[in-house]
């Protein structure tokens, strides 16, 4: 499958910066992020923000569902952008089932929080699209978040499964490359770790380089 970069920010204004780049195929998005970038947890406010990233070029939305009717507020996130809205659900019993009846109303899901290899078998087995490890969280726990999810794609190709993982809470560019070399293939990440994906001072030297012999012919 190829590869697959999504922007990791409720921030309009980092929507903005990068969606036009083309570098990413969509938006991911939670509450968290929502109060990070001091946007409100409601539909008014994601059905804005959604048109916003849509009209930027993001091709998928993956926005998380909250509250005690985890399938009601799916529905309606869905509802915003028919087809182009993934819908955001813990891998927990709740979610499980509130994944079931929104995917038997034709709604795409994404199984969020995960931190163990056998969460994959459950992902698989509901029939979810992504799968969204937590790399940094998991290397906080004192585990090798790495090694973790090697074991989690391996786990995605023995099934030969269509999942994918979309690995989230990566901390360095590095983080990718090491994945990548592995299997893995599905980013979400965070404005400053795209950022830091173009801070290579050896390209930069080069490309000044460049810019000064081109200047002297």
């Amino acid at each position: 499958m190829a590869l697959r970069l999504f922007l990791d920010t409720a921030d309009p204004e980092a929507w903005e910066q990068w969606l036009p780049s083309g570098l990413f195929h969509g938006v991911t998005t939670n509450p968290t992020l929502l109060r990070r970038a001091g946007q409100p947890c409601d539909l008014a406010s994601l059905q804005e923000l959604s048109l916003r990233a849509l009209e930027l070029g993001a091709r998928e939305l993956h926005l998380q569902a909250w509250g005690d009717d985890l399938a009601g507020c799916g529905a309606a996130l869905a509802a915003i952008a028919p087809g182009r809205i993934w819908v955001k659900l813990p891998i927990t019993r709740s979610g499980a089932e509130a994944a079931r009846l929104l995917m038997a109303a034709g709604v795409s899901i994404t199984f969020t929080a995960c931190y163990e290899p056998a969460q994959v078998l459950l992902a698989v087995a509901l029939g979810a699209d992504y799968l969204a490890p937590y790399l940094g969280r998991i290397s906080d726990l004192g585990r090798d978040g790495h090694t973790e999810l090697i074991r989690m794609q391996r786990c995605v190709d023995g099934l030969a499964s269509p999942l994918r993982l979309l690995v989230a809470s990566l901390r360095q560019p590095d983080d990718l490359a090491r994945l990548a070399a592995e299997g893995l293939n599905t980013f979400t990440i965070s404005p400053p770790i795209a950022e830091a994906l173009f801070s290579c001072g050896a390209t930069e030297a080069a490309a000044a380089q460049f810019e000064r012999d081109a200047s002297a012919l």
